[in-house]
Order: C-alpha cells, then sequence, then structure tokens
C-alpha cells in the first residue's frame, strides 16, 4: 500500500471509486448503528426527564473530530484495516503471579447439570478485580451529558450518606462527555473546562478521600457515541494518562469504530491497562453484537451483552432474557453485564423495580445504580439497600443464576435461580403475567434433594418463613413483581 504524499494522491484519484468501500465502513459497527438516525442519550426516551441531549453520530462531525481530510482519513482507514494489530506489553509481573479465579466445583450432579459453569474460567482475565460483579453508580442513565464535577461530587457524598456505599457502591463512573471536543496540543485527552475546571485528577482525589473509586468513559473508536476524542489508536497513551489521573476503572464503549471487529480493538486498551501498573476495572461496552461472553473472557471484567436499556418494562425483561443466555460464560473475574440500573428512574413501577433488582442480582449482574442518587426516594433506598438481595449477588461462589422454567400458556409464571456458597440456592419467583398469579415448583425442578428439609428465607421481607419446606414450594406473587427466597439445607441450620 502506498505511504505518506503517494498515499494521500492515490486515495484522492481513488475516492469516488471507494465510495461504496467507505459507506460500508462508515466509520462505525457493521450494522450502521454509530452513524444512523441519532439516538437520544443512549436509549433515553425523548423528554424523559428533559435532561437528554440528541446523539450527532454523522459523519461530518466524526471528520471534523479527527481533523482530517476526508481522503486522507480513507486511506489511513485502508491502511490500518490491513496492517497487523499494535502489540503492546502484556500483563504485569504481579498480575501474571496472582492465582486465577475459579468456580469451586458443585456439589450435585443435578446442580452441575441445571448451572452449568463450563464455559468459565478457559480465558478469565486475571488482573485481580471483579472477584464479585462490581457495584457502583454511573452518570448516563440520569444525567446524560449534562454532567460537572459538581454532581459527581454531590453523587460521592449522597453514596456516603445515604449508607450505599457501606454496603459496597463503591464506584463512581463518569460515562460520556466528560472530555473536550478535541484532543490537546500533545495529543492527550483533556477535561472539558466548562464542567470539569479542576480536572480529573482532583476529582479522583475527591472520590478517592470518600473511600470510594473514580471510573471514567471511552470509546474503542475515532470518537465517542457523543462525538467526543475516542481512544483508538491512542490505547497507550490514554490508559497511561488514566493512570496517572487514578481512575480505577474504565467503561470502553464501540461508536465510530471503522468497522474493525471488537475481538481486534478491545484487547489492546487491555495490555495498556495492564501496562500501567495501576488496578483499572476494564468493562467492554460492545453492546453484545459480537457474542462477546464468547471471546471476552480474556479481555475484560466485565462485558456488555446487550444493546442500551431503557426504562421500561418491556426493555428490562427483553435484556434480562437476552442475558440469560450466557449463564456459563460468568464468573469470578470476568461477569455478563446487561448494562445498568433504571431502578427509580420513574419509567416502571415498584413492584417492576423490585423485580429488576432482584434478577439483576440473581444474574450476578454488575449492581451500577442509574438514578440520582442525590434526590432518591425512600422506595428506590429501599430497593437499592436490601442487603440480603446484594448478598446474593456478591455470593463468593460465583455462579450466574438463570431462567429455570416458565409456567402458564405464555411461560410467564417464571422460576429463576442460583447456587450460593453454604450449599445454599437463591430462587426468584417472577411474574410477568398480566395479573396475580401463583407460582409452584417442585424442589428437583431447581436441583434440590425432593426428599430433604429446607429452611426458607424471604429475601423482601427479610423474615424467615419455614425450616421445614420438603418436596414443592410456592407463593402467590402480584403483577410484574419478583420474590426472592434463599433455601439453606435444614441438616445445615440443625447443625450450627
Amino acid at each position: 500500500m502506498p505511504r505518506g504524499p503517494q498515499c494521500y494522491q492515490t486515495c484522492t484519484d481513488r475516492w469516488a471509486r471507494h465510495s461504496a468501500l467507505l459507506q460500508h465502513i462508515n466509520f462505525t459497527a457493521p450494522d450502521q448503528r454509530a452513524l444512523q438516525t441519532p439516538r437520544v442519550g443512549k436509549g433515553r426516551k425523548e423528554g424523559s426527564r428533559g435532561r437528554v441531549r440528541e446523539k450527532h453520530r454523522d459523519q461530518a462531525a466524526a471528520m471534523e473530530a479527527l481533523r482530517l481530510p476526508p481522503p486522507l482519513l480513507l486511506c489511513i482507514v485502508l491502511f490500518l484495516l490491513v496492517s497487523p494489530a499494535p502489540r503492546w506489553p502484556g500483563a504485569s509481573p504481579a498480575a501474571a503471579a496472582r492465582a486465577a479465579p475459579r468456580i469451586a466445583p458443585l456439589p450435585t450432579a443435578a446442580l452441575r447439570r441445571l448451572y452449568d459453569t463450563s464455559n468459565y474460567g478457559k480465558l478469565q482475565l486475571n488482573n485481580g478485580l471483579a472477584l464479585t460483579p462490581q457495584m457502583g453508580w454511573n452518570s448516563w442513565n440520569f444525567f446524560a451529558c449534562n454532567i460537572n464535577e459538581t454532581v459527581i461530587q454531590e453523587t460521592a457524598d449522597a453514596l456516603v450518606s445515604t449508607g450505599l456505599a457501606a454496603l459496597g457502591y463503591n464506584y463512581v463512573n463518569i460515562d460520556d462527555c466528560w472530555s473536550s471536543p478535541k484532543r490537546g496540543k500533545k495529543d492527550q485527552l483533556l477535561p472539558d473546562p466548562k464542567t470539569f475546571p479542576s480536572g480529573i485528577k482532583a476529582l479522583a482525589d475527591y472520590v478517592h478521600g470518600k473511600g470510594l473509586k473514580l471510573g471514567i468513559y471511552s470509546d474503542a473508536g475515532v470518537a465517542t457515541c457523543q462525538v467526543r476524542p475516542g481512544s483508538l489508536y491512542h490505547e497507550k497513551d490514554d490508559a497511561a494518562l488514566f493512570a496517572s489521573w487514578g481512575v480505577d476503572y474504565l467503561k470502553y464503549d464501540n461508536c465510530y469504530n471503522l468497522g474493525i471487529k471488537p475481538e481486534k480493538r478491545y484487547p489492546p486498551m487491555r495490555d495498556a491497562l495492564n501496562s500501567t501498573g495501576r488496578q483499572i476495572f476494564y468493562s467492554l461496552c460492545e453492546w453484545g453484537q459480537d457474542d462477546p461472553a464468547l471471546w471476552a473472557g480474556k479481555v475484560g471484567n466485565s462485558w456488555r451483552t446487550t444493546d442500551d436499556i431503557v426504562d421500561t418494562w418491556k426493555s428490562m425483561t427483553d435484556i434480562a432474557d437476552k442475558n440469560n443466555k450466557w449463564a456459563s460464560y460468568a464468573g469470578p473475574g470476568g461477569w455478563n453485564d446487561p448494562d445498568m440500573l433504571e431502578v427509580g428512574n420513574g419509567g416502571m413501577t415498584f413492584a417492576e423495580y423490585r423485580s429488576h433488582f432482584s434478577i439483576w442480582a440473581l444474574m450476578k449482574a454488575p449492581l451500577l445504580i442509574g438514578c440520582d442518587v442525590r434526590n432518591m426516594t425512600s422506595e428506590t433506598l429501599e430497593i437499592l439497600s436490601n442487603k440480603e438481595v446484594i448478598q446474593v449477588n456478591q455470593d463468593p461462589l460465583g455462579v450466574q443464576g438463570r431462567r429455570i422454567l416458565g409456567q402458564g400458556k405464555y411461560g410467564c409464571r417464571e422460576v429463576w435461580a442460583g447456587p450460593l456458597s453454604g450449599n445454599r440456592l437463591a430462587v426468584a419467583l417472577w411474574n410477568r403475567c398480566s395479573e396475580t398469579a401463583n407460582i409452584t415448583m417442585k424442589l428437583p425442578e431447581v436441583g434440590l434433594d425432593g426428599s430433604s428439609a429446607y429452611s426458607v428465607r424471604d429475601l423482601w421481607k427479610q423474615e424467615t418463613l419455614s425450616e421445614n419446606v420438603i418436596g414443592t414450594f410456592g407463593a402467590q406473587v402480584d403483577v410484574h413483581d419478583c420474590k426472592m427466597y434463599i433455601f439453606t439445607p435444614a441438616v445445615s441450620i440443625s447443625s450450627i
């Protein structure tokens, strides 16, 4: 391939003939999502909360962000597509020396059959993080681009004052729109001086002073979804910059990706983060397009399995079903990510939000709050602060719960379950029907011994219902609500 001035001239001469190829590349993923009709706030409904700006995903804006003439940009794209991927330094010696996380074998054949973990552990990233799913807060679902350093500081304050930080919500994650529209003179990322005048280092110091951790956002493309500079081909410099600021978490998005496969775009940032010597949680936000559960375990600490969540019952339930498919791939060190929590944002009922939180906890999903924690209702805090449900999510065994069965004409009376440490089992009876329903199960259907007695604790009532449940169990569940239990062998209870 021609290089330098020759490359520019050749590409200029062939510009018209390459128009079809440009449309295919289109500076985005193969399905064109990053440049087609602008979406409002990464899936937010237009007008909801009045705080969401439209995305600007047009080709001209992307080129302006790059500050390159179109023919030269095409030449660079073609060169990069045929060039070998850059090689970054591998994991640090400390990371290489760590014992790889693992899941302890389940005790019975029935449990091993129902809660398959055979795809876990083959490719797990071993950076010492994510032994349980991450917990914290992210700015996007409520604030979208309307963020500033005061919002982040006040959110950190609120996580502490409400007691949420003490429950494990320790990441304070800034999403898109924190950076200036263009890189600096030395080609470095710059915080937006209007909204983050003190800089990210000062903000990280503030958050760390609260006993919390700071997360930041970038993109495995030439621009972020809001057309700020992306980190594609800037991985090493950007990772070093994040580490110098004291960043603890990176969410890495998928817009303006030049049509390059994510399997090639995401590993360079992994290696760049590892080479900094700082432990930084690596969250892949690839939208589930290329089935990241199949390959992302060796790349990141979590990987999005679905498109963006919206604050509706339909979106939440659809995403739960899609994430369920990949249950056997998750475990300590790397988790399936069905996107952030919508609890408290106003689009669902209390019962629906309780279901949302219950199923996310059972699926070992990241518990990243997406509402304005400075102004939560008592009902929202009640859901987010349920210690016993959180303990299911953070259980050290690390097996993702899953849908076991559906009952009724449309299968809307559902039983979800997942094993826990100490030979316990978490069970959720989830009513997705349009009327109140009785949901029952036989204990062997969820992997328990039908002839043994179990103690059953209701996690939302926070009380033990019985210490002698044998054979079957059931409950009446309101419309779109979810009841959640832990089954513990009665023998274990009596021997304590």
